[in-house]
């Protein structure tokens, strides 16, 4: 640390003086003079220093401050003078790349700082950089020639109108001390270089148009040289490997694609030498995928030969098993295929080559072998089929019906090799496969049912009868023995489909529920994709309630299998969703096989959940006097250990069992809903019918657990996950039940009034803000949920006392239940025990906490408020106190000291000042941006006048306030007019 702490102290980049921009060597001795008296000669020892300690100091601490060192000094003024001295040849290579990194960042950054004068010391001392450098360190000479790409585009194209040109001329000359294949490979890496910069470059957009123009122009003095070196056959393999390279480099300057053919071509050519393979595909890929690319109808109809040439080149790398080649030609055939499928298709003359084109993508599509332990191409191909089924339905009918007949057997055959490519491989081999393989293997199945998914459009309910042709013969057949994979395969097809299109017209599904019972499961994979296809038919059985039973027993067994938990459940669940009212007959018994099949290896999983879940679907359909007989059978053992667990000294193992217990709980009745919303009816005013049978089940349930609840709570109190998992309880069963929950409001308000008194918690905040949402509009339940509004309000005023900053969870949730106080009963602000002053000003203070989630609720607590300051005259009152205090501190955040992300919310409360505030708002703008510095040191007082004036006028336009205070922020940050703010 003592290194550090010298030149740290010492060498200051911001400290160091201003010296002449430039140091010519024919100022040598004299400049060497100067800068010994000057810090900046302890700046290059520091720099020295710090480039040691962040190679080679093992400490990490010591890393870190010396990269915030070397940042610093390569954007301080001394950067120009010290990355000369750092890139002499007695430096080492990390010294000398650092120094020519910070020309870049200067050049690129800082471009203002260069007198136009000494434009052309600059590049002259690059150029001879580049040109020592060309026979030296490859890392330095590729910084210098960015640095030096970068200068060129600042330049072009006034100050260096023929930049490129200038470039290959000098790089040329016979007179260089460097060997001509040096000199050679320098120019091809500035010529790389120049488009890679030019496109992360951060010129202004006017600026870039500028520039973009001049480099296309350019391509007459880059191409020919390019295509030179290609076709020599005297080329060294680096030289033709780096003009690739720099071709793929520049037609990504969107070049039209008929200027590139010769160089394409050639690039084809040398996919022939497996030291240019990469290169060459990458080359060909970028120059085929220019957007632009498809106006050259002519150049593509050339290219498909090229790549139809390919094949035999694809079929040798597939029987070698060399999985790069096939990769890149796959590469090429897909970007002509997926970029051009329409431009080609249009060519009906040319169609037998265009669907040579697709088999040759087909064949890709299919390649031997299983993804991605034996290839890993045929996921390449999966987006061409999207796309050329989107051309092929995009023409007119007549069109339309002419490809059809062409591709429709295409697309038969592409789910033929799909289903085949989706099948799993042997369980032994299968078993020698790593975990990060077989998830790839499930996410790459996964890309193949959206691919079938979308198939169904083109091939419609035939593909459907076609899969159960197929799956019938192969469960009928008695001539040989079928491989489950091949089942599981076909039934995937079948999943894939019926999850996402309306199969309830199908005639084919009748068959298919048939013969799943007749499917002998053997295999994981197979019984689990037995279970998923059953769930997806859910809805479908729900329309054919006779078919439940012929695979309600499948799922019922599977759930007694620990390999098939996730499956099982799953598929009970949508089954208990869409079939509750034909499943009462089944109740009884799948109640029963729920709690035998719950067995220790279940644990705390969210099968768990689920289960529930699907049991309170289950119930649902039940009578009253039934859906408690089973109620009391399914969680008196849970109640039991509860009971058992609320008496025991609190330690981390039965907290575990607690949150466990009350999450079962919690999805338990969160589906348990014996009552049926009105058909249409939505928003807040949500009602449901009455329940005829009597009491609410859930209610009841709540009602005797409820003491054993706060006894749990009694001890567990300062625990926010287990308060969490008491208040998620309620909180399901509320939005669950609606207005059924009534009869528990009161002892809930009591039981929370208490909780957030003795620790406060924001779950207990969100349950409060439910029960005003629901109940507080009815005149019986407001004097409970009010004494509970005034009290978790006082509460948390008391905290904002002792310093809120630790808790912005909990004025998050305090600043919605404010809002939802205003929107849904603004008679919680008209009692006289609220402070209605202090609740403002504590929202002003929670504008300014950095978690934006805090900083957006209490905006919306103010847009809330200001709209009731003339109706509630205890909130006119501080409005017209406090509201300048609010006024400054929106306007701080708009200056800098809030995100941008969250100025539409800082908007929003301007707007609903000048709206219903505005006389107030008037003066008190004016007055607030007087003081100069503020909000921004950056506007003048023009700026801040013009805003002021834009804000006041605007009183109904809110999108366009949220513009202007968008604007304003930019020019608040120095950032207006900057590249930063392109997509603001």
């Amino acid at each position: 640390m003592g290194k550090i702490q010298v030149f740290k102290r010492s060498a200051k980049p911001q400290d160091l003086p201003s010296c002449s921009l430039l140091l010519p060597t024919s100022q040598g001795e004299a400049a060497s003079c100067r800068i010994k008296s000057h810090p900046l000669f302890w700046a290059l020892a520091g720099s020295r220093v710090a480039l040691h300690q962040l190679y080679y100091d093992p400490n990490i601490e010591n890393k870190n401050l010396a990269q915030k060192w070397l940042m610093q000094a390569q954007v301080s003024p001394q950067a120009w003078h010290f990355s000369w001295q750092l890139l002499q040849p007695d430096k080492v290579p990390e010294i000398q790349y650092f120094g020519a990194s910070a020309l870049h960042i200067k050049i690129s950054r800082y471009w203002s700082d260069i007198p136009t004068d000494q434009y052309e010391s600059l590049k002259a001392q690059l150029f001879t950089q580049i040109t020592r450098f060309a026979s030296g360190s490859k890392i330095v000479l590729t910084r210098l020639c960015v640095a030096l790409a970068s200068l060129a585009l600042s330049m072009m194209p006034d100050a260096w109108p023929c930049a490129v040109a200038d470039m290959v001329r000098l790089f040329q000359a016979e007179d260089s001390p460097v060997d001509s294949q040096g000199r050679c490979l320098a120019l091809l890496e500035l010529l790389t270089v120049l488009p890679e910069e030019f496109q992360t470059s951060r010129l202004p957009q006017y600026r870039k148009g500028l520039v973009r123009a001049s480099l296309a122009v350019e391509c007459g003095a880059v191409f020919p040289l390019l295509e030179q070196l290609l076709q020599q056959p005297s080329s060294p393999s680096c030289v033709r490997q780096k003009v690739l390279k720099c071709f793929s480099s520049w037609v990504q300057l969107e070049v039209p694609l008929q200027d590139c053919e010769a160089l394409i071509q050639a690039a084809f050519a040398a996919l022939q030498d497996s030291e240019l393979f990469d290169s060459s595909v990458e080359a060909i890929v970028n120059a085929i995928s220019q957007p632009d690319a498809q106006r050259y109808v002519n150049t593509l109809l050339k290219l498909i030969p090229l790549v139809l040439g390919l094949q035999e080149q694809l079929r040798q790398a597939v029987q070698n098993g060399d999985m790069e080649t096939s990769h890149g030609i796959c590469r090429i055939a897909v970007a002509l295929g997926e970029n051009h499928s329409r431009a080609l298709l249009d060519q009906v003359e040319h169609w037998q080559s265009f669907l040579a084109l697709v088999n040759m993508i087909m064949f890709c599509t299919g390649i031997p072998g299983h993804y991605p332990v034996n290839e890993t191409t045929s996921s390449l191909t999966l987006t061409f089929w999207y796309t050329l089924q989107d051309d092929i339905l995009s023409f007119e009918a007549e069109k339309q019906a002419v490809y059809q007949q062409v591709y429709r057997p295409v697309y038969f055959q592409l789910v033929d090799v799909l289903l085949h490519k989706a099948q799993f491989p042997s369980d032994e081999e299968y078993g020698f496969w790593s975990s990060d393989e077989k998830e790839q293997f499930r996410i790459y199945r996964v890309d193949i049912s959206d691919t079938l998914m979308y198939v169904y459009e083109m091939l419609g309910a035939e593909l459907l009868s076609n899969l159960y042709d197929k799956l019938g013969r192969l469960l009928t057949s008695s001539e040989e023995p079928y491989s489950w994979q091949h089942t599981e395969a076909l039934l995937y097809g079948f999943q894939s489909i019926a999850e996402t299109i309306d199969v309830n017209y199908s005639d084919v599904v009748p068959g298919l529920i048939g013969l799943i019972p007749r499917i002998s499961i053997s295999n994981v994979q197979l019984a689990d994709t037995v279970m998923f296809t059953i769930g997806a038919l859910s809805e479908w059985l729900a329309d054919h309630p006779v078919m439940i039973n012929s695979v309600l027993p499948l799922v019922l067994h599977a759930l007694g299998n620990p390999e098939l938990s996730v499956s099982s459940v799953s598929t009970l669940k949508k089954i208990c969703r869409e079939c509750k009212y034909d499943l009462p007959p089944y109740a009884a018994n799948i109640v029963a096989v729920s709690q035998v099949c719950r067995g220790p290896w279940w644990g705390w999983t969210s099968q768990c959940m689920w289960l529930m879940q699907a049991l309170g679907f289950l119930l649902s359909a039940l009578q009253v006097e039934e859906i408690l007989k089973n109620l009391h059978s399914l969680i008196s053992p849970y109640i039991q250990q509860l009971e058992k667990l609320a008496e025991e000294i609190p330690n981390p193992s039965n907290k575990l069992a607690i949150v466990h217990i009350l999450g079962l709980l919690s999805n338990l009745f969160t589906t348990l809903d014996v009552s049926h919303h009105e058909d249409d009816h939505e928003g807040p005013e949500l009602r449901k019918l009455p329940v005829p049978q009597g009491p609410n089940p859930v209610v009841v349930v709540l009602q005797q657990v409820f003491q054993l609840i706060q006894k749990v709570l009694s001890k567990w109190l300062s625990d926010a996950q287990v308060v969490e998992a008491v208040c998620a309880i309620f909180e399901k069963s509320v939005k669950t039940l609606l207005d059924d929950f009534a009869p528990m409001v009161p002892q809930l308000c009591e039981m929370l009034g208490r909780m957030y008194s003795t620790v406060p918690q924001a779950s207990a905040l969100d349950l409060t803000r439910q029960l005003v949402h629901i109940f507080a509009h009815e005149p019986a339940h407001f004097p409970p949920i009010e004494a509970l509004f005034l009290l978790v309000t006082s509460v948390t005023l008391s905290l904002f006392q002792q310093g809120p900053r630790d808790h912005p969870d909990i004025v998050d949730s305090f600043m919605q239940l404010l809002a939802q106080a205003l929107k849904r009963k603004p008679d919680l602000f008209q009692c006289e025990r609220l402070d209605v002053k202090a609740v403002f000003q504590c929202a002003v203070l929670a504008l300014k906490f950095p978690e934006a989630p805090t900083v957006k609720a209490s905006c919306g607590f103010f847009t809330e408020l200001l709209p009731r300051c003339g109706e509630i005259e205890s909130v006119g009152k501080v409005v017209q106190e406090d509201g300048r205090m609010l006024l400054i501190a929106v306007l701080e955040a708009i200056g800098g000291q809030a995100s941008r992300s969250l100025m539409d919310c800082f908007a929003d409360i301007l707007f609903a000042l000048n709206k219903h505030c505005f006389s107030l708002l008037s003066m008190w703008i004016k007055e607030a941006l007087q003081p100069p510095g503020f909000p921004s040191a950056r506007l003048s007082p023009e700026q801040k006048d013009t805003f002021s004036q834009q804000i006041l006028r605007e009183r109904v336009n809110k999108r366009r306030v949220k513009e202007m205070v968008k604007e304003f922020t930019l020019l608040c940050r120095g950032l207006h007019g900057t590249d930063y703010t392109a997509d603001y």
